[in-house]
């Protein structure tokens, strides 16, 4: 694993080059930065980057995504990690909760877990931080005017969302559907929930790969874009009938539900690819009185059997699909290099006192985002 590390952080060189920056600057001197993000070798690269500025890391990961691996190689390079290979609420709670015992300066947070357990037991001395995501951003925008401090939503830059949620979480989901299940997408009838920037990419790889694609999107404009992309925008039980595979990609709670069992044809493939592993009510399926059996099939996915024969597989228990099960890679390092030069230079934004309280839960300044977007096209684009 160490080998993968290496290559992944040597790939990034973008991130590289911010790190080279943060030694010679050391924005972070004197400061903890307590982070909640899945720990995988693209996430080691940041953290370590972290460090050079001059940063005391504590850290944890998030529900199932945790790599043994990449906590060993953290911990021998001086991050403090508080990790577990948990897909226990309760034991990652904990974990988080032990971040914020050592009392960071900055978060560095992902899906709003380190903030909003800070808002019930605040402390004196945090100055702020990033989220990582759109489902963290909902999460802590009700909570404003009790945070009052900078926070910078690295999934609200342009950089991200196309980069990343687009092109790179497209790949990648479509990747885990390959290696998970080794089955083909040509003719397959995909359905996918959601059609933000993550269901656009997913959408758009899965149709690239000769599958037929409908997209089932709540907000009536985003439906309309994804028909006029040319997907099918089929009504709810009409596409979950006739679906191969179904993925949800929303970060909304129990998209797809224990009722919904009955729609199901036999053979389909259940994946989610938000950020909580509740987009798909896998518990209440388990216990839905049409399943008589219950029983892991390739690894990475399990079938449940139904009365009348239907089986139906879901990958991962319902966790990220691209980051759970096994031999996840996640997105591709050079998308994750951009979002994690973002998260750096934000994070020494919030350190130098570049942002205030009046920046509570907003999008990346656009000065970060263009510096980002010239410097990829230099070293990564090789555009001079």
């Amino acid at each position: 694993m160490s080998g993968r590390i290496e290559w992944v952080s040597e790939g990034m060189r973008l991130l590289g080059e911010v790190r080279e920056d943060l030694s010679a600057t050391r924005p972070f001197d004197g400061m903890t930065i307590g982070t909640g993000i899945h720990l995988e070798p693209k996430t080691a690269a940041l953290l370590l980057a972290l460090v050079a500025g001059g940063a005391r890391v504590v850290a944890t990961g998030n529900l199932s995504s945790t790599q043994p691996a990449t906590v060993d190689y953290l911990r021998a390079r001086g991050v403090e990690v508080f990790a577990t290979e948990t897909r226990d609420a309760a034991e990652h709670d904990e974990s988080l909760r032990t971040v914020l015992a050592e009392r960071p300066d900055l978060l560095l947070d992902n899906g709003g877990d380190l903030f909003l357990r800070w808002l019930d037991d605040p402390y004196d001395g945090l100055r702020g931080g990033t989220e990582e995501t759109t489902s963290g951003r909902n999460e802590l925008l009700p909570h404003r005017s009790a945070l009052r401090m900078p926070i910078l939503v690295i999934n609200d830059s342009p950089i991200k969302q196309f980069a990343e949620n687009t092109h790179a979480v497209g790949q990648s989901v479509f990747e885990s559907y390959l290696r998970l299940t080794n089955r083909s997408t040509q003719g397959k009838r995909v359905v996918v929930f959601g059609y933000g920037s993550c269901g656009r990419g997913v959408a758009a790889v899965f149709r690239n790969a000769f599958a037929l694609v409908t997209v089932l999107e709540a907000d009536p404009v985003k439906r309309l874009e994804a028909s006029l992309d040319g997907f099918d925008v089929a009504d709810r039980e009409t596409a979950l009938s006739r679906a191969d595979v179904v993925i949800t990609v929303t970060g909304a709670r129990n998209v797809l539900r224990a009722a919904d069992l009955p729609l199901l044809r036999d053979d389909v493939i259940l994946a989610n690819a938000g950020h909580f592993p509740r987009e798909i009510d896998v518990a209440e399926m388990r216990v839905h009185p049409d399943v008589v059996a219950i029983r892991p099939s390739t690894p990475g996915l399990e079938t449940l059997e139904c009365v009348d024969g239907r089986r139906i597989h879901i990958a991962a228990e319902g966790h990220m699909v691209n980051l759970a099960g096994p031999s996840p890679l996640g997105n591709s390092f050079e998308s994750m290099d951009l979002g994690f030069a973002l998260q750096a230079l934000c994070l020494a934004a919030v350190a130098r006192g570049e942002a205030t309280a009046e920046d509570c839960v907003v999008p990346v300044p656009r000065r970060i985002d263009e510096a980002v977007a010239a410097a990829y096209l230099r070293l990564v684009a090789r555009v001079v």
